[in-house]
């Protein structure tokens, strides 16, 4: 077969990597946070609540993170992968940074994303270190 997730199960990973199992319900769980938190900032900036430069960071997050998994799985390539998942986490504080000043509990509930995304981006250079 040729099934991305069969390639990435391929890969020499960290023992300390989760199973396969854990990143569904993972990101199930941070998407709903996602969902609302980025959608408030969306609508703030369409109402013009907050400057659209405030909003420009959960954007190019959005982006950074939808694309991750075909250069992942689709281009099977993990440096364009580390790449991204560093551009993910940049945007991410810029996100939390940005929108502080406005809407503290948007910052706040960015928390468990960024630890995730913190997590996620170590496992990345890992795997891609490991997999130079």
């Amino acid at each position: 077969m040729n099934n991305p997730y069969n390639w990435y199960s391929t890969l020499i990973k960290p023992t300390w990597s989760p199973p396969a199992w854990v990143f569904g319900p993972a990101w199930t769980f941070l998407y709903v946070l996602i969902t609302i938190s980025f959608g408030k900032v969306f609508f703030m900036a369409f109402k013009k609540e907050i400057p659209l430069i405030v909003a420009l960071p959960f954007i190019l997050n959005i982006v950074f993170n939808l694309i991750f998994t075909p250069l992942q799985f689709g281009l099977k390539n993990n440096t364009l992968a580390a790449i991204d998942i560093l551009l993910v986490l940049g945007t991410l504080v810029w996100s939390i940074i940005a929108i502080y000043p406005y809407m503290k509990w948007i910052a706040y509930i960015q928390t468990p994303y960024l630890l995730w995304v913190i997590f996620a981006t170590c496992l990345q250079l890992t795997i891609t270190y490991l997999n130079r």
